[in-house]
């Protein structure tokens, strides 16, 4: 990995990571990878989270396409209960 290369786009979301009502946006992988290792992230023993982890360093070496590592990091943040904006709207609509 090229320490000066572009960021890897991702379709933006926003993860509830700081408590409900305060969600982190993320419009690339290195942003996704820095929300998983940040002190915030509130469960790092769950498998979801090592794959989104490793997905996400994948993604940033090229071995997988940065729309997997997403969805690991979705799959991660829902078996952390958070919640990603626009993904859970629905579900956020209906509770509300």
């Amino acid at each position: 990995m090229n320490a000066m290369h572009e960021p890897i786009p991702i379709a933006p979301l926003h993860v509830d990571i700081g408590g409900a009502g305060r969600y982190i946006g993320a419009n690339n992988v290195e942003r996704m990878a820095a929300l998983l290792i940040s002190v915030e992230w509130p469960d790092k023993k769950l498998p979801a989270f090592h794959r989104a982890l490793v997905t996400s360093l994948e993604a940033l070496d090229n071995s997988v396409s940065p729309e997997r590592a997403r969805a690991a990091f979705v799959d991660a943040a829902h078996a952390a209960g958070m919640h990603i904006i626009p993904d859970d709207m629905t579900e956020i609509k209906k509770a509300s």
